[in-house]
C-alpha cells in the first residue's frame, strides 16, 4: 500500500496503467474505492491516480483539528503529483473531490491540463448560503460525534459500503474540509483556461444548479447529464459514466499532461 508522508500524516494512494496523468478525488466521507468499476477503462490511456483524504479510508486520522483544511488538501494533491512525477495531471472529483479540485486550479492553474468536476458545486457567494451549507457540514460532524460509523449504513451508494477506522476523523473532517471560509473558488470559475468537463446526475438534484452555473461560468465547459442517476453518478451508472468521460479525456491535447517532473 503506498503512502506519502504529509508533516507526519500518511496518505494513502494508489496509482494504475500509464499515459497523461489523471488524478480523482472521492467525495465526503467516501473513499478511493469509490472509483473501483472505473479503474480499468481510465487507466487504459492514462496514468489513474487514486487517494484516501486525511480523516477517510486508508489515510490517517490526525486528532488535530488544525490538520484539516482546504489549502492542506491542496497541498496533499500536489503532493501526490509530484511523488508520481507528474508536472501536470487531469484533476478531478465528485462532491467535496470536485470542489477540491477547483480549489487545487485556483491555487496552481500550472498543474491543471484539464479539469473533471462530477456532482459538485462551486461554493457560495452569497454569505447566508455558505453559513446554511457550514451549519449542515458542522450537524454531520456532530451526528459522527453520537453515532459513530453507523451514520454511514443510511448513506448514499458510495459511502455506504466504505471502510473507515473511526468516525472521528470524518468528523474533523466535516469541519475542517466541508465547511467554507470564503468565495474564492466560485469567483475563479470565469478564469478557468483548461478543457473542463461538468458530469452530474440527472436526479442528483442538490446539484443541478450549480453544474449549470459551473458549466455557464466555466470558458468552453462541457456538460453531461446522465439519466437515472444520483450523487453517485459513476456508481449508478457505471458505463454512462464512462460514456460521458472517456471522450472528453480521449479529445484533450496528450502534450500537455505528459511533463514530468526533472
Amino acid at each position: 500500500m503506498a503512502k506519502i508522508d504529509r508533516d507526519g500524516i500518511k496518505i494513502h494512494y494508489e496509482v494504475y496503467g500509464d499515459g497523461p496523468p489523471l488524478i480523482l478525488t472521492h467525495g465526503y466521507s467516501s473513499t478511493s474505492s469509490m472509483w473501483q468499476g472505473q479503474v480499468d477503462a481510465l487507466s487504459k490511456r492514462h496514468k489513474l491516480i487514486l487517494w484516501d483524504m486525511r480523516g477517510h479510508g486508508q489515510s490517517d486520522y490526525p486528532d488535530d483539528p488544525n490538520a484539516y483544511s482546504e489549502a492542506l488538501t491542496v497541498g496533499d494533491i500536489s503532493a501526490l503529483l509530484d511523488v508520481v512525477g507528474a508536472n501536470k495531471a487531469i484533476v478531478g472529483g465528485l462532491s467535496l473531490g470536485g470542489y477540491m479540485s477547483l480549489a487545487f486550479y485556483r491555487a496552481h492553474p500550472e498543474r491543471v491540463s484539464a479539469l473533471l468536476i462530477i456532482d459538485t458545486g462551486p461554493g457560495f457567494k452569497k454569505d447566508d448560503a455558505r453559513e446554511a451549507w457550514n451549519k449542515r457540514a458542522c450537524d454531520t460532524a456532530e451526528r459522527f460525534e453520537r453515532e459513530g460509523l453507523d451514520v454511514l449504513k443510511s448513506a448514499s451508494r458510495e459511502r455506504s459500503t466504505v471502510s473507515h477506522r473511526n468516525a472521528k476523523g470524518l468528523a474533523l473532517a466535516a469541519r475542517g474540509m466541508l465547511t467554507q471560509r470564503d468565495a474564492r473558488v466560485i469567483e475563479v470559475l470565469g478564469e478557468i483556461k483548461v478543457p473542463s468537463l461538468v458530469v452530474v446526475g440527472a436526479d442528483d438534484t442538490p446539484f443541478l444548479a450549480a453544474s449549470d452555473y459551473m458549466a455557464a461560468k466555466i470558458p468552453g465547459a462541457k456538460k453531461v447529464v446522465v439519466p437515472a442517476a444520483g450523487h453517485a453518478v459513476n456508481i449508478d451508472q457505471p458505463q454512462a459514466f464512462i460514456d460521458a468521460v472517456l471522450p472528453f479525456l480521449d479529445g484533450l491535447p496528450i502534450a500537455e499532461t505528459r511533463h514530468a517532473r526533472a
